[in-house]
C-alpha cells in the first residue's frame, strides 16, 4: 500500500481533498464514497473550501454511503444519511439526488442490502472510497474476523462500538441502535481507489497491523492490501508504530505532487 505520513489532521484532509479535486476534474461524475465520525471532516471542510473558492466544481458529483443504523430513521439527526447530507452533501452545494445510501428503515433488510450492492454496481462503481479505520481495524462496520469476502450486510454493534458512539446519542447507549447496514469488505475492495485516514496514537497499532502484518480476517483493514491502489494516510502520531515510517517519509514526504494519490 501507499503510505503517506503528513503532521497532522489538516494536512491529511487537505491532500484527500486535493485527490478528490483531482478526481472531479477528470470525471466530473465521479462517486465518491464517504465515511461518518471525527476523523473525515477534515476532509469535507477542505473540499468545501476548494469549491466555494472556485478550485474545483463539484455540481454534478455523487456521494455514497459506507454504512447505515437499521431502524433508525432517515431523517433522524444522528442517522447517518442525515450526517452525510449535512456534513458533505450540503456544503459542496449539491442535492439529496446527488447522494445514495442503503434504506435502514426497510422492512426487508437483507433485500436492502443486496438492493444498495446492485445500485452501486449499476452506477459504475465507486471512483473513490474513503475509510476510517478502528482501533480494532476495522473497516465500514467489518468487525474483526469479517468475511474478506463480504458483501453489503446487517451486521450486530459490539457493545463497545455502542458506548464509543453514545456520545452522539446525548451520552445515553439505550438510544444507540443495535444493528447496521454496512458496506462489506468484498464491496469496499471494488472501488477503484481506497483512500483510508486514521489520526491520533489510538489508531497506531491498528494501522501498523493493516499495513505490515499479514492479511487477515482478524484485521479487516488489512484487506487494503489486495487492493490494486489503496492510499493510507496517517498523522505522525498514528504512524508512530510503523517500521518503514522513515521508508514512508523518504519515499512520499514533500513531494509537489502525489502521484500514488
Amino acid at each position: 500500500m501507499e503510505v503517506v505520513i503528513v503532521p497532522d489532521a489538516k494536512a491529511g484532509g487537505e491532500i484527500i481533498a486535493e485527490a478528490m479535486a483531482a478526481l472531479l476534474r477528470r470525471k466530473p461524475d465521479a462517486l465518491l464514497g464517504v465515511a461518518t465520525g471525527s476523523t473525515p471532516l477534515p476532509v469535507y471542510e477542505a473540499l468545501a473550501g476548494k469549491v466555494r473558492a472556485g478550485a474545483v466544481d463539484a455540481s454534478r458529483a455523487r456521494i455514497c454511503q459506507l454504512d447505515e443504523y437499521v431502524g433508525l430513521p432517515a431523517d433522524h439527526p444522528e442517522s447517518y444519511r442525515s450526517t452525510v447530507l449535512r456534513q458533505v452533501v450540503e456544503p459542496l452545494g449539491l442535492t439529496a439526488d446527488s447522494f445514495m445510501g442503503p434504506d435502514g428503515t426497510a422492512a426487508d433488510v437483507q433485500a436492502a442490502c443486496e438492493a444498495y450492492d446492485r445500485a452501486l454496481s449499476e452506477a459504475g462503481g465507486v471512483d473513490l472510497q474513503l475509510l476510517g479505520i478502528g482501533t480494532d481495524g476495522h473497516i465500514g462496520f467489518n468487525e474483526p474476523c469479517s468475511s474478506l469476502a463480504s458483501r453489503t450486510r446487517i451486521k450486530t454493534l459490539t457493545e463497545q462500538t455502542r458506548v464509543d458512539n453514545a456520545r452522539f446519542f446525548d451520552g445515553d447507549i439505550d438510544q444507540v441502535p443495535h444493528h447496521v447496514i454496512t458496506q462489506g469488505i468484498g464491496t469496499i475492495l471494488e472501488a477503484r481507489h481506497l483512500v483510508l485516514l486514521a489520526t491520533g496514537e489510538g489508531k497506531a497499532d491498528a494501522v501498523a497491523q493493516s499495513v505490515e502484518g499479514p492479511v487477515a480476517a482478524v484485521v479487516p483493514a488489512s484487506a487494503l492490501q489486495l487492493h490494486p491502489h489503496a492510499t493510507v494516510v496517517v498523522d505522525e502520531a498514528a504512524a508512530s508504530k510503523l517500521k518503514l515510517a522513515d521508508y514512508f517519509r523518504h519515499t512520499y514526504t514533500n513531494k509537489p505532487t502525489w502521484q500514488g494519490l
